[in-house]
């Protein structure tokens, strides 16, 4: 039996940091999706099963704080982490009081990809 493929949610406005995101994690054979808005990323974790939601803090339309909670009510077990410039701890403490299980400072990527992976190895991922 083949072993299914994790599903990641990549939410960040910023769309050069999504493509490569999504390119540096194909290569590791992931999944990954993209959403440029708590809308986008709303509409897709409710037509689709994902395994991980990577979201950046600050978004168009809404905080990645309450995105983050939003996706635990929708989603529960599904874990979240930030990726993003905001580096202060209060920012990290908001971050972990919303459900989150890591936070990572961009532009650490190599940071980002361990912490991906660490949390992918943990989990059965939904069927691709």
């Amino acid at each position: 039996m083949t072993k299914s493929k994790c599903r990641i949610l990549y939410v960040d406005d910023h769309e050069d940091s999504a493509e490569m995101f999504k390119l540096m994690l194909s290569a590791e054979d992931y999944e990954v999706h993209t959403a440029l808005s708590v809308e986008e990323a709303t509409v897709k974790a409710q037509a689709q099963e994902f395994d991980l939601y990577v979201l950046d803090k600050r978004l168009p339309d809404g905080s990645g704080t309450d995105l983050c909670r939003m996706l635990s009510d929708v989603t529960p077990g599904v874990p979240c982490i930030f990726y993003t410039g905001d580096a202060y701890e209060m920012h990290r403490q908001e971050a972990f009081a919303a459900g989150a299980l890591a936070y990572v400072s961009k532009p650490d990527v190599e940071e980002l990809i361990q912490t991906v992976q660490r949390l992918m190895s943990e989990r059965e991922c939904a069927a691709a």
